[in-house]
């Protein structure tokens, strides 16, 4: 990784670690994250026993599925699979659920836990197709092992 990614995942790191995991600090933990890498957009969504649920969203628009099934979405098929799922066109990826109409790539990276257990997905979108690559995988991978203990 570059070494300014690097320097983003230690900032990414402190903060994580100076304080705890209240809905305001997972906001500013995914804020951080996406201007880190200069996303359109950056979720963190949680798995519970039925579906996914937001935990915190860049900006101060709700994404258009704020709760959705385990088995929908590109976060079902990262569930299923266990590995990062990076789309360069949602257009052409039929288990695309559309989160804003501005949209045209995605990355979605599981977040585990100790055991690992997927309990999360971290989620990054971008207005640009192809936007993502191997720097934006290993980011955002690194950053999901930082962010794992705020979704026990």
């Amino acid at each position: 990784m570059k070494p300014a990614t690097m320097k983003k995942l230690q900032e990414l790191g402190a903060f994580v670690l100076a304080g705890g995991c209240t809905p305001k600090r997972m906001k500013l933990i995914v804020e951080t994250i996406r201007a880190a890498r200069d996303y359109r957009w950056v979720g963190i969504y949680k798995v519970t026993k039925k579906e996914f649920a937001i935990m915190a969203g860049t900006g101060d628009e709700p994404p258009a599925y704020p709760r959705f099934p385990l088995t929908q979405g590109l976060c079902g098929a990262v569930l299923e699979s266990r590995k990062p799922i990076v789309v360069g066109d949602v257009r052409e990826d039929s288990r695309y659920l559309p989160t804003f109409h501005t949209t045209r790539s995605e990355i979605i990276v599981p977040i585990t836990n100790d055991h690992q257990h997927i309990v999360g997905m971290l989620d990054a979108e971008s207005a640009k197709a192809d936007a993502f690559g191997d720097e934006d995988r290993q980011f955002l991978e690194r950053a999901a092992g930082l962010i794992a203990h705020c979704l026990r």
